[in-house]
């Protein structure tokens, strides 16, 4: 599978510039949804951590920047992401082992591991939505896999007591939890708004195997200050601009207890 030209890349920051990235000018770029995940996921130093689908690196990155210590793993279906991840990962001096392949159909060595951590930003729409001209955009935004297999094949890779964090859509939260419902409790759900008053775009959720225990709906995070619509970074509100400039996490106060 042939990479990306160098011409065809950015760099780009984040965690106020704390680690960057290469991604592509066209295809599946990362905004805040991956930064968001890796500041609601538990981690802890010594944690071996799995990106499940890790494209270029950008989730499981900001979680080694901000935990240093862990083991980070990331599986990818696409190879020329995952050179992108890899190449990311020895740029910021974070230890990194990149595996290719699918998700329910991971290689062996992701097969034989178990993790303390997987965190995912899987597809957000239906395999019968309308493709995306880019094939890498298209990979990264509509499902080959449905949600509820996905979920599935995240826990499969799973310890006992082991955490699965992930954000979606609320249209698909119904999903999610259907397929968390036996095999995973102790689930928190942070839905993330806009701006005040909005109704939510993104939810956040975590769930612990094996652990019975009721689910919390914890307080909306909302992404912007006041009611502008620039949309830009200088909008964001203060416990969100601070998170998005690596200065603090959606900590476990907020998240419910770690397990």
């Amino acid at each position: 599978m042939n990479g990306f030209a160098e011409a065809d890349l950015t760099c780009d920051g984040f965690l106020g510039g704390r680690i960057r990235l290469w991604q592509p000018r066209k295809g599946y770029r990362a905004a805040i949804d991956p930064v968001l995940l890796a500041a609601f996921a538990p981690a802890a130093s010594g944690m071996r951590v799995l990106d499940l689908g890790c494209g270029a690196g950008t989730a499981g990155l900001c979680l080694a920047a901000r935990t240093p210590g862990i083991e980070l793993h990331g599986l990818e279906r696409r190879g020329e992401y995952l050179d992108l991840a890899r190449r990311n990962a020895a740029e910021n001096g974070i230890a990194f082992v990149g595996h290719e392949g699918d998700v329910l159909r991971p290689p062996p060595a992701v097969k034989a591991a178990s993790f303390d951590l997987v965190l995912t930003n899987p597809p957000y729409h239906p395999a019968a939505s309308a493709a995306a001209p880019d094939a890498g955009r298209d990979a990264a935004n509509r499902e080959a896999t449905g949600v509820d297999a996905w979920i599935a094949a995240a826990l499969r890779r799973l310890r006992p007591g082991g955490v699965l964090a992930l954000v979606h859509l609320p249209a698909r939260l119904p999903a999610i939890l259907a397929a968390l419902d036996g095999p995973a409790g102790a689930i928190a759900v942070l839905p993330a708004l806009p701006r005040e008053g909005k109704p939510a775009t993104r939810v956040l959720v975590r769930a612990v195997k094996g652990r019975k225990a009721a689910m919390t709906l914890l307080a909306p995070l909302t992404l912007h200050a006041g009611g502008g619509g620039d949309g830009g970074r200088e909008g964001y509100a203060p416990a969100v601009a601070a998170v998005l400039r690596g200065e603090s996490a959606l900590a476990d106060d907020t998240c419910g207890a770690r397990a």
